[in-house]
């Protein structure tokens, strides 16, 4: 059985709305308690990250907003989509990442769902909300690189 980072990394769905409206400073990797029929429904990528955040809660790390829709064949066992759900990562990295949450008034965002292996984890950003004029700018600078490279294709034709 592989060892490490040889299983396999199987993206289920990224916060694109994350990195437009704010500054992603450091990235963590945690795990996430869910129930069987949430990770079912994950496997066939029914889920939106859109308008989560992470908050933490009496030594814990919670993340809520994340939309999972219920599982087809799981009647009964079916959770609440919006339910908040637990985030699984050291106390110790837990408590740092409150504090400077806490004191640099910056926020916690889920960026994007991925299986490793066969567990389900969340890559949670430490985040700066962008003002309107950078936005601006990244849109501006995206756009410049779109017309180059356009202009270059054009060119060697």
């Amino acid at each position: 059985m592989p060892q490490g980072k040889d299983y396999e990394h199987k993206t289920i769905a990224q916060n694109k709305k994350a990195r437009h409206d704010y500054f992603v400073l450091d990235t963590y990797e945690a795990g996430i308690a869910l129930f069987g029929t949430e990770v079912k429904s994950l496997r066939q990528g029914a889920v939106n990250l859109k308008d989560s955040y992470c908050y933490v809660e009496r030594g814990e790390l919670w993340m809520t907003g994340v939309h999972i829709s219920p599982y087809e064949k799981g009647n009964i066992f079916n959770r609440d989509p919006l339910r908040e759900r637990k985030l699984l990562m050291h106390k110790r990295e837990i408590m740092k990442l409150g504090a400077r949450v806490g004191q640099e008034g910056l926020t916690l965002v889920p960026l994007s769902l991925y299986f490793n292996g066969k567990n389900v984890k969340v890559e949670v950003g430490v985040c700066k909300g962008k003002k309107l004029y950078d936005k601006r700018e990244t849109e501006q600078k995206k756009q410049e690189a779109r017309d180059i490279e356009r202009y270059e294709k054009g060119k060697m034709r």
